[in-house]
């Protein structure tokens, strides 16, 4: 069977007139587009193009070759257009990863709304806490609270993350005025052993009041806060979703972290992922306020 892999290179060398020029036009290399054409004559068994003075020029054969070559062409092209036309369509589903905190508070009525404007976009949506990889095709558009971003994607930088220590105003009320200077008679909700949050509670106010437990999970955190526990770092948004959380006073924000809407570069003309991103990056804006608190 006659392998037409090399017809490309046909094309291109027709209508530039020489290796060089045709491997500049298509981003190869002389010798791949020269190996190409050469396969091409064997195939045929004839002669495509002769060299002249001024560059190659096709034989009767090659002549007789270029009106179904570029038939050929045009038909590929049309079948590419009519393919890429499936996604210019507001269909089909968009993988989309979050944290659960910013899943189950904010983004449910975000989704909700988006899902009513576009009936037939569906999302599977991802909840960790982890990161799933954009680079190795894990998710299509992650939203991440991050120092910095690793992953080869492309998106858009929203806004910093603040993040705050919060606890129930009761439990502020009736321990703080007896604390310690630095912190002795309150309680931290653990987070573990992960080291950002134990430097952070080692620079706060309050390095010496007592960690207990070890929660990795923050929406537990913020359950036990809104329950009395003691106190934990949560994003600044909260509080306005939780009035009876307070920013436990003399504390300050922490706006090393930013909040990223992040998609792969390869779906970036998918008209789904576009209204998505679009709607999501609209919505969140309207927010940004509450990450950035006050």
């Amino acid at each position: 069977m006659l392998d037409w892999k090399p017809l490309p290179a046909f094309l291109a060398v027709a209508r530039h007139g020489s290796l060089r020029a045709a491997a500049e036009a298509i981003d190869s290399t002389h010798a791949t587009l020269r190996r190409q054409v050469e396969a091409l004559e064997a195939g045929l068994r004839v002669q495509l193009f002769r060299r002249g003075g001024d560059g190659l020029h096709l034989t009767a054969a090659g002549r007789a070759l270029l009106p179904q070559a570029l038939e050929a062409e045009a038909t590929l092209l049309k079948g590419f257009n009519a393919v890429q036309g499936l996604d210019r369509e507001a269909t089909g589903r968009v993988r989309l990863s979050a944290d659960p905190m910013t899943a189950h508070y904010l983004l449910a009525p975000i989704l909700a709304e988006f899902s009513k404007l576009y009936p037939d976009i569906h999302i599977d949506l991802s909840l960790s806490f982890g990161i799933e990889s954009i680079e190795n095709h894990e998710t299509d558009v992650s939203i991440r609270h991050v120092l910095q971003v690793e992953d080869a994607a492309v998106g858009r930088r929203l806004f910093p993350l603040s993040l705050g220590i919060y606890a129930a105003r009761d439990y502020i009320e009736r321990v703080l005025p007896g604390a310690g200077p630095k912190g002795q008679g309150l309680n931290w909700i653990g987070y573990g052993a992960e080291p950002s949050l134990l430097d952070m509670i080692a620079s706060s106010p309050f390095p010496e009041a007592k960690i207990r437990h070890a929660i990795p999970d923050p929406q537990m955190h913020l359950h036990m806060a809104r329950a009395g526990a003691g106190m934990t770092f949560l994003a600044s948004w909260v509080q306005k979703e939780f009035p009876e959380l307070q920013r436990v006073p003399g504390t300050e924000l922490n706006q090393d972290r930013s909040t990223w809407l992040l998609l792969h570069g390869d779906l970036r003309r998918v008209l789904r992922v576009r209204l998505l991103v679009d709607y999501l990056h609209a919505a969140l804006q309207e927010r940004r306020a509450d990450f950035i608190g006050t």
